[in-house]
């Protein structure tokens, strides 16, 4: 019984090492069996440092010659190692975690670094290469232990494992995990039980589990390896899908909602109102969700697109007819500048219509806050707009029948599934202007009905990115001054990094006092951050909008939310430091209007990985484009972000960004489960139901909320 089994229990493993293990996740030996090795060294794909060519990706095996930090100050310092074997030597550096780097990498350490190599002159180097620590030279030679590289020279297919500070703090290396593995399938052998059933194991090719085990850590060929880590992989996406697949069948079959079914008076007027057609993908997406609202079934829609492409007016005319059929709508956004927009712009289209909105915010008055509690409550508001403060247990509702959640990334799992439940099954529209790639869409939004609007409202002009150096910021400025003299506004804005936030707001502050009195004092410039207390970022807002000020300073709390058609010039500062999504986030907040429109990409130094996203922002404005190549660069499972959490959260072997043709696979697999046994019922199934009530079954209330 592997599965319970405690790791106290295996032979070698004492309370140190068992404490060091449990803080890794590692609590029973199936938990020994499920750590998988991050990567292996195989024979035939090593080169030696003196074969290698300009511009291959590889992993070299060497030995740490000599280490070096170089530059002083925190932002341009640089840990730098080189790495040598019989055939040359290696040049690394790393420009983040210096201070991580120069206490974990010595001299004579042996190293398996893996990376892109880049020749200068005739010196090879790697920049930010993935590294292993195969041995502590010194310390396996006092012991007498068979050192790494000599393994490799065996030719055998060596594991190495991921390790935790703790791991290497005290010399657990992948050597001593093997060996500690290897104990384990010695007394109690893994995959006894299986978790898929024999039919879905040959109609998908997979091998057996004890066999996958076993060539997991201990392969005996690159093609067994492989199969065994497909195996793997496509077992762990398929109880990811099958989360969905399940979830999808109890909305569909098991679960009702209000019947939306009446259009009158607030959706005509409301149509009849707009000073514009809407687009076409639009229309359709206001189509899909009507036939959501009119099902009978709980609307379960991700509505996305991209900046500026008009998805706030769709989701209007979701609740508009909620009002049309007696029913209350809540729209929660997840900062309070972005909460005030919205409520001024339904203010406005909806008041005349006879439809009440209302505003709860955190720091509101609280007579003002009561207000809207008693109007909700009493069932005379019919839109709420707010921040977290919508989810609090005071908030009640007379006849809620929709919720929306605008930019859903922002919040926690718990936060979106606390305003769902303020009513018995609600229709729910998720809307998001950061384009989601389709792995994060699969893979994190898998039982999800997706809307997409991809074409931009009429009379749009794409913006036109710039990239310059920071010594060009002279000519920049000059352009910015000439458009403003044409009437036009434009911001400028700073980065603000969580790990060095005080020192970025202090040089965001100090930038705007040289701004003001040297750069441009001839001009109106407001400055804008999230320290500020919220009535007076609003009030800086409100007249950048009113075009009392010029230019608008700020951070990224500018980067979505904010709507001024007559600004068209946006410089961002170090662009080289935000991510991609940010950045086209930011460029977002021009080009709404009829003028032309300008985005200025300052960078200083730059990583490859920064060159490759400046070079991606330049060659196109399409966020779904952008979107998938911030995919490629940072792994799909960066871009959720810590407050994301669910299917995604859990995966050890599998990435949904490079197995996607294993997880349409899994897919289509669960789904068709699903389909034939939507409970899981049936004997022949007893084995995936086992395995999913054990590992799964806590996960499946979260799964409608992604």
């Amino acid at each position: 019984m592997s599965g319970t089994t405690s790791l106290s229990m295996l032979k070698g493993v004492g309370p140190k090492r068992a404490a060091i293990l449990n803080d890794a996740g590692i609590v029973t030996i199936d938990d020994l069996y499920d750590y998988f090795p991050r990567r292996y060294l195989d024979r035939r794909l090593m080169k030696t440092i003196g074969s290698v060519r300009d511009g291959e990706t590889v992993t070299i095996v060497g030995r740490v010659l000599k280490t070096q930090v170089e530059g002083k100050s925190r932002v341009q310092s640089r840990f730098k190692a080189w790495l040598g074997d019989d055939t040359g030597m290696l040049e690394l550096t790393w420009f983040r975690g210096v201070r991580y780097f120069s206490r974990s990498i010595m001299p004579d350490d042996v190293l398996a670094v893996h990376g892109k190599v880049n020749f200068f002159g005739r010196h090879p180097q790697m920049q930010h290469p993935d590294y292993d620590r195969l041995s502590l030279t010194l310390r396996d030679r006092q012991e007498g232990d068979e050192s790494d590289i000599e393994l490799y020279r065996t030719g055998k297919i060596i594991p190495l494992y991921p390790s935790t500070e703790a791991m290497k703090e005290s010399g657990l290396t992948s050597k001593q995990l093997r060996k500690v593995i290897a104990r384990a399938f010695e007394e109690f052998p893994p995959g006894r039980t299986e978790n898929l059933s024999s039919g879905i194991i040959s109609s998908n090719g997979l091998l057996p589990l004890d066999r996958a085990y076993r060539e997991i850590h201990f392969p005996t060929s690159p093609e067994l390896l492989e199969k065994a880590r497909f195996r793997m992989k496509w077992t762990e996406l398929f109880y990811a899908q099958l989360l969905f697949a399940l979830r999808h069948h109890e909305l569909r079959h098991h679960r009702t909602a209000v019947s939306l079914t009446h259009s009158g008076e607030a959706t005509r007027k409301l149509y009849e109102s707009l000073p514009y057609d809407l687009t076409e993908a639009q229309k359709n997406a206001v189509r899909e969700i009507y036939r959501d609202l009119r099902s009978g079934r709980p609307m379960n829609r991700l509505l996305q697109g991209d900046v500026g492409s008009g998805k706030t007016i769709v989701a209007m005319f979701s609740m508009a007819l909620a009002a049309d059929n007696g029913f209350q709508s809540a729209f929660m956004a997840p900062t309070e500048i972005l909460a005030v927009q919205h409520y001024l712009v339904m203010k406005r289209l909806f008041m005349p219509l006879g439809l009440q909105v209302g505003l709860l915010t955190g720091k509101q008055a609280k007579k003002e806050r009561q207000a809207v509690l008693s109007a909700l409550e009493s069932g005379e508001l019919h839109i709420a707009v707010g921040t977290h403060a919508m989810i609090e247990e005071w908030v009640k509702y007379r006849a809620l029948g929709l919720v929306i959640i605008d930019e859903q990334h922002r919040f926690g799992v718990l936060q979106r599934k606390a305003l769902q439940e303020k009513s018995t099954n609600p229709h729910v529209l998720l809307m998001t202007a950061t384009p989601i790639p389709r792995t994060l869409a699969m893979g994190v939004f898998g039982d999800l009905d997706v809307s997409v609007i991809r074409e931009m409202p009429a009379g749009r002009s794409p913006v036109k990115t710039i990239l310059r150096q920071d010594n060009d910021r002279e000519g920049v400025y000059a352009f910015l001054r000439s458009s403003i003299a044409e009437g036009r506004q434009g911001y400028i804005v700073y980065p603000l990094v969580e790990e060095s936030e005080k020192i970025d707001l202090k040089a965001a502050v100090e930038s705007f006092e040289l701004l003001s009195t040297e750069v441009f004092p001839d001009l109106r410039l407001g400055l804008i951050h999230g320290q500020m207390a919220p009535d007076r970022k609003e009030t800086v807002m409100e007249s950048f909008r009113r075009g009392e000020l010029d230019l608008l300073v700020g951070t990224t709390v500018i980067e979505v939310g904010v709507d001024v058609p007559n600004a068209t010039v946006m410089i961002i500062e170090h662009a080289e430091r935000f991510g991609l999504a940010q950045l086209h986030q930011l460029r977002g907040r021009v080009g709404r209007g009829q003028h032309p429109s300008t985005c200025f990409l300052l960078y200083a130094k730059q990583t490859l990985d920064a060159r490759e996203r400046l070079d991606a922002m330049a060659s196109t404005t399409d966020g779904f484009v952008i979107s998938e190549t911030d995919a490629r660069i940072r792994g799909a499972g960066n871009i959720l972000g810590k407050e994301q959490s669910g299917t995604l959260s859990g995966l050890k072997i599998a990435d949904i960004n490079a197995d996607f043709a294993i997880m349409q696979s899994a897919r289509r697999a669960a789904f068709d489960l699903v389909k034939r046994d939507g409970r899981l019922e049936q004997p022949e199934n007893g084995m995936v139901r086992s395995h999913y009530l054990r590992h799964y079954h806590e996960r499946f209330i979260l799964a409608d909320v992604g």
